[in-house]
């Protein structure tokens, strides 16, 4: 993964943000939509798209476009540094690769508490039974 590279690859639009905020929010241009094309990439390998487009699958659009958006701060710079950050945070956990997994058999202590709880469970609601 390329760093450089990748925020080359970024778009910007910026656009008017939502709710309250007087005479303010409807003049200025603060909030702030970063669009990244997946499939297009230049800055990550053909292993790690196809990682990131299975991983991220639901939040992509139909070509494969990831798209976040920010309106938190009242600036439009501040928003951008935010959606950048935030953007780089989901590529990371997107290429984690999942450890694999040891199969291990349970240990005899562990048995043993099993089954001990299933007899008391057992001799509790044989309890609440009415005698005959």
């Amino acid at each position: 993964m390329d760093k450089k590279q990748i925020h080359r690859e970024l778009q910007f639009k910026a656009m008017r943000s939502s709710g309250a905020g007087g005479q303010h929010v409807n003049k200025v241009s603060s909030k702030v939509e970063l669009t990244f094309n997946v499939p297009a990439s230049e800055g990550l390998s053909d292993r790690e798209k196809q990682r990131v487009l299975l991983k991220l699958q639901s939040r992509l659009t139909n070509d494969g476009a990831l798209i976040l958006q920010c309106d938190e701060a009242r600036s439009q710079h501040r928003n951008k540094d935010l959606v950048v950050k935030r953007f780089f945070e989901t590529l990371k956990n997107a290429l984690i690769l999942p450890k694999k997994r040891k199969p291990t058999k349970p240990t005899k202590p562990s048995k043993e508490k099993r089954l001990k709880s299933k007899r008391i469970t057992a001799e509790k609601k044989a309890s609440r039974k009415k005698p005959y």
